[in-house]
């Protein structure tokens, strides 16, 4: 492999990598717009295992948007990305598969705490595909593996 094929490729998995962060920070900051604009044309998400929908970017969107308008606060923790790219049409490096795994504590909206109520976890698997606009995702499927619903909250300790 010559030097400027592993500088292109290095500069893919960041560029990768900022994809899948961008999808997280998305649907943290219930910035839809920017969640619809990481898929291509064609892009679907499957949240079937956690409950959800299966569809395209703007289906999905909405259906994100209305239900996790119950939580005030999420932060989705992308950790162990797994990138593998891939070929298309003859070309290597246009298409790439990404694992990870995912930690994802939220607070229910109108509540004083100040730990998450419900964290659940599981894992990724993005298809991406090199476009003209950069790297996109293709499909996203969600696999909750465990959640942690609220329950009750232990008495604070007085001194």
């Amino acid at each position: 492999m010559t030097q400027r094929v592993e500088l292109a490729t290095v500069m893919d998995r960041l560029a990768v990598d900022a994809l899948v962060t961008d999808y997280a920070a998305a649907v943290d900051d219930g910035d839809w717009e920017a969640y619809r604009g990481l898929f291509t044309s064609d892009g679907r998400a499957d949240y079937r295992s956690a409950g959800g929908v299966e569809g395209d970017a703007d289906g999905v969107a909405a259906w994100l948007a209305d239900s996790l308008g119950l939580f005030s606060m999420r932060q989705h923790l992308i950790v162990n990305r797994r990138v593998r790219f891939g070929t298309l049409e003859q070309d290597t490096g246009d298409t790439a598969r990404v694992r990870a795994d995912y930690l994802n504590p939220m607070r229910l909206a109108g509540t004083d705490a100040t730990a998450p109520d419900f964290v659940c976890g599981g894992r990724y698997a993005f298809d991406l595909l090199r476009t003209d606009d950069g790297w996109r995702v293709r499909e996203v499927v969600v696999q909750e593996k465990w959640r942690r619903l609220p329950g009750p909250r232990p008495a604070p300790v007085v001194d």
